[in-house]
């Protein structure tokens, strides 16, 4: 039987009340990606108000890896809201915050002593790394990436890349941000990993002194910048020159953490420890929870409640994190990524000799990314052709996100417990909607 049943059109009628109501309400800018309000949610599908259900390869951007409605975390939740919901944990502490720090500490891909302190979001995991990495080296700057993206908050902003939506009129931004280039191997070439560690090096011989610069903040597979990986050779470049000045690798596996690229992180697929890493999004299922992970030394560094905030760690987040650890071992969700990201390049890498606009197909495990171009040659960006695969999947009851700093990418952060009767659904919708989006532009 399907997993997919559309009844009404998209959005239905009593999703469209709903948006009516929300602009009533709802600040303009809290635009709808995806204009259906939801009633239910079980694994990786998703039912709308109308009774519409969808296969849902959004996933709460990134947030869902054990899945919707996952019976072990929501148990694990329920147990500790009978318990208690709050007290700030500095104030008077509780055990989950401490179980949780362990398992964590004990699975970072990191030697030595390692420590933890817990957040709400990825932005602020971001704040967090960057005050611990200016407590630990006395030094102000911090390097971050064309095409990076960290989040919303001040800081978080100013390391962001991309403009449109996110900076544009909010400056002025955080000072003492230097940016450099980014390897793309699909767009600059097989030599992408050592021409962008020279423009590194060129950074810190004329644009900033390395004995300033506290951290480099680096996504190992970039999420809003078009799912874009790292080559594990520049990782390991970045890691030594790093190390030759004395600077604090952070890895932000906010979106590429907890199983999505086939490990637990990201980063451990290039061999490369970092010195601190970010961490949310899937981390609590959904829940509000993040949290930065590193060495001792430097997580120790900043003074007795220099890094904190009231609902930081709060219980019930941090229930639902044991539980997600739990079960991404007990259903083996790593290699369930890696099995889902073969399956998706096994129907989509060959679709590209028939849709020349289907640029390129990348990423480790499932974390996957679809970029279309206008023409196979030049690669120049089709950002139309991108919207069009994610209306007429949308319509066909498939739930997609676009990405990338041109627009053009459409991203897989399907649940990792999707089944294989729902994933080759899914692909078949995807195929389709690639098939007929491109047949469409060609005769227009």
């Amino acid at each position: 039987m399907p997993a997919i049943d559309i009844r009404t059109e998209i959005p239905g009628p009593r999703s469209r009340e709903w948006i009516a109501r929300k602009d009533a309400v709802v600040a303009r800018a809290k635009a709808l990606w995806v204009p259906v309000f939801v009633e239910r949610a079980q694994g990786a599908t998703l039912t709308d108000v109308d009774g519409n259900t969808f296969i849902d390869f959004a996933g709460g951007i990134g947030c869902l890896a054990v899945g919707h409605s996952n019976a072990a975390v929501t148990a694990r939740v329920q147990a500790q809201v009978d318990r208690f919901l709050h007290t700030d944990f500095t104030v008077l502490p509780y055990d989950s915050y401490v179980d949780l720090a362990e398992r964590l500490c004990a699975r970072a891909p990191i030697a030595g002593e390692v420590r933890a302190a817990f957040f709400n979001s990825g932005a602020e995991a971001v704040e967090n790394a960057i005050k611990i990495a200016r407590a630990a080296t006395g030094r102000p700057a911090v390097i971050a990436y064309e095409g990076g993206f960290h989040g919303r908050t001040l800081m978080a902003m100013s390391l962001t890349s991309k403009i449109v939506p996110y900076k544009a009129g909010f400056g002025p931004f955080a000072p003492e941000i230097y940016r450099v280039a980014f390897p793309n191997e699909y767009r600059d070439g097989a030599g992408a990993a050592e021409a962008c560690l020279d423009d590194l090096r060129r950074t810190l011989k004329l644009g900033v002194d390395p004995r300033s610069v506290a951290a480099v903040i680096i996504e190992p597979v970039q999420g809003e910048g078009g799912f874009v990986p790292a080559p594990a050779s520049y990782l390991q470049g970045l890691r030594e020159i790093c190390d030759e000045h004395g600077i604090l690798l952070i890895a932000d596996e906010v979106q590429t953490g907890f199983g999505r690229t086939g490990t637990l992180f990201a980063i451990e697929q290039s061999g490369v420890e970092p010195d601190l890493i970010c961490i949310a999004k899937s981390m609590a299922a959904g829940l509000p929870l993040s949290g930065v992970i590193g060495r001792a030394a430097a997580m120790n560094a900043p003074g007795d409640s220099a890094i904190g905030g009231t609902y930081v760690g709060n219980p019930v987040a941090c229930a639902a994190g044991i539980a997600v650890l739990e079960e991404i071992d007990r259903l083996d969700l790593c290699g369930r990524a890696r099995a889902i990201g073969q399956a998706v390049r096994a129907r989509l890498e060959p679709l590209a000799a028939r849709v020349p606009q289907l640029g390129d197909v990348r990423g480790p495990g499932a974390m996957i990314g679809i970029e279309f171009v206008r023409d196979p040659e030049t690669r120049e960006p089709a950002p139309e052709l991108a919207t069009r695969v994610f209306e007429l999947a949308l319509e066909r009851g498939l739930v997609l996100l676009k990405a990338g700093s041109y627009g053009n990418v459409i991203r897989n952060l399907v649940p990792l417990v999707i089944s294989e009767a729902e994933l080759a659904e899914a692909l078949d919708v995807l195929e389709g909607a690639i098939v007929e989006a491109a047949v469409s532009a060609r005769v227009a």
